[in-house]
């Protein structure tokens, strides 16, 4: 079809698969309209001047698995300031999708067969045994269009919408013209559309959109982690069901004996799961020091693991006021030894000058009983849940702030 607007002398031709009620021109927005020997005649014109749209008439895109161009604009307008802009797509069998953007996110939105009763604007509207939430009712007038239409574009007339959510879903029924009609629509990633449409420019992307989906599921978040530590609880329990708190060695070694020599415990088998060796020392150092190496070596490898650790006591007065400082007994531990045949190699070591510290107590445990690697995992997945609980209920109340229905109001 081909159209001259008499305004502009602009002339537009496009075909399209539909009966022409309206046409608009695409550059000065004369509204035109079929009188009753089928010639259009220009009835008025629309004030908006702001055509920046990022798809044209005309302009053709694969979506959804078919190819579609684009054959009318509308831009709509809800109090006080709202706008977003539909774009109305033919494919070559005459079928229609609508594209709505706004902010920069798009939704795809086809017209559904089913009809709804909205009147009241009921909270919930279910469809396909799914509860979708009422997000708002408004009045929308359309302030600006372009191209070809097979409806009559209503005039000083505001159209009614009630739209449901269930993101990345909703459902819009209109009211325009004393005719009700349900749309079904979808978020469309900004991806989609630069891949439909090759070479357009698409506008910026901000803020929440009212069916943009969340990046996090709170629901299969939590239920993912509950299964993971479940798992982790279940695993380390059959692991170490069978094991036992197991003494490898256990002596008071005399410093006039052993200071600063070394000493070779006897060999021990360890059976089971990976777990802590734990070494105790106690000593009486008193304004002194003392130290213990350990050795644990691997006999069918010969490899070592050391250890060292430092056992210090100091107390004095001074100002007036008692003080001490360190302990005489440390804990230590060499982590992640597992089953296999073992021995120690054991170096205590006191202070030169001390004179009074005669012996050196050392208790070496294999598998103490701790769980403390499953609970940590345990609670950094609580933690993690909790820091994306935070932005999701951020995301949702951004998403809900212009609702009449939010459930996010303080």
């Amino acid at each position: 079809m081909k159209i001259t607007c008499y305004n502009c002398n602009t002339e537009t031709e496009l075909r399209v698969g539909f009966d022409v009620v309206n046409f608009v021109c695409p550059n000065c927005q004369s509204l035109y309209t079929r009188d009753d020997e089928g010639q259009f005649r220009r009835r008025s014109q629309y004030k908006t001047t702001l055509n920046d749209f990022p798809l044209a008439i005309g302009d053709v895109g694969f979506l959804k698995g078919s190819e579609y161009k684009v054959t009318g604009i509308l831009v709509k307008k809800v109090h006080p300031d709202y706008r977003w802009t539909e774009f109305i797509l033919e494919n070559h069998e005459n079928e229609c999708i609508y594209l709505s953007v706004s902010n920069g996110h798009w939704i795809l939105l086809t017209e559904m067969e089913e009809v709804f009763e909205v009147k009241k604007h009921p909270l919930i509207l279910e469809h396909n045994k799914e509860d979708y939430n009422i997000f708002e009712y408004s009045d929308a007038a359309i302030i600006n269009a372009q191209g070809f239409f097979d409806f009559e574009l209503p005039q000083n007339k505001n159209i009614h919408l009630v739209e449901y959510i269930r993101p990345p879903y909703m459902i819009s029924v209109e009211r325009m013209n004393g005719v009700e009609t349900a749309f079904y629509g979808e978020y469309i990633k900004k991806e989609e559309i630069k891949k439909a449409f090759k070479n357009v420019v698409l506008p910026y992307k901000f803020g929440v959109n009212m069916v943009q989906p969340s990046r996090f599921n709170l629901n299969n978040t939590a239920i993912i982690f509950c299964c993971i530590a479940a798992l982790l609880i279940a695993t380390n329990w059959f692991i170490y069901k069978d094991q036992f708190k197991q003494k490898v060695f256990s002596k008071s070694i005399k410093f006039a004996e052993f200071n600063n020599k070394e000493i070779t415990s006897d060999a021990f088998i360890l059976n089971g799961g990976s777990a802590p060796l734990t070494i105790t020392v106690a000593t009486d150092v008193d304004n002194s020091w003392a130290n213990l190496n350990v050795a644990l070596v691997d006999e069918m490898t010969n490899d070592e693991i050391y250890a060292n650790k430092d056992i210090e006591f100091y107390h004095g007065y001074s100002d007036g006021e008692s003080w001490t400082e360190g302990d005489n007994m440390e804990k230590f531990n060499i982590c992640g030894v597992k089953a296999g045949r073992y021995h120690l190699l054991i170096t205590p070591m006191k202070a030169p000058e001390d004179i009074n510290n005669s012996e050196m107590r050392v208790n070496v445990v294999w598998n103490e009983p701790s769980n403390r690697n499953v609970w940590m995992v345990v609670i950094a997945m609580i933690a993690i849940y909790l820091i994306i609980w935070f932005f999701t209920y951020n995301f949702e109340k951004e998403r809900w702030a212009d609702s009449s229905y939010s459930r996010y109001d303080e």
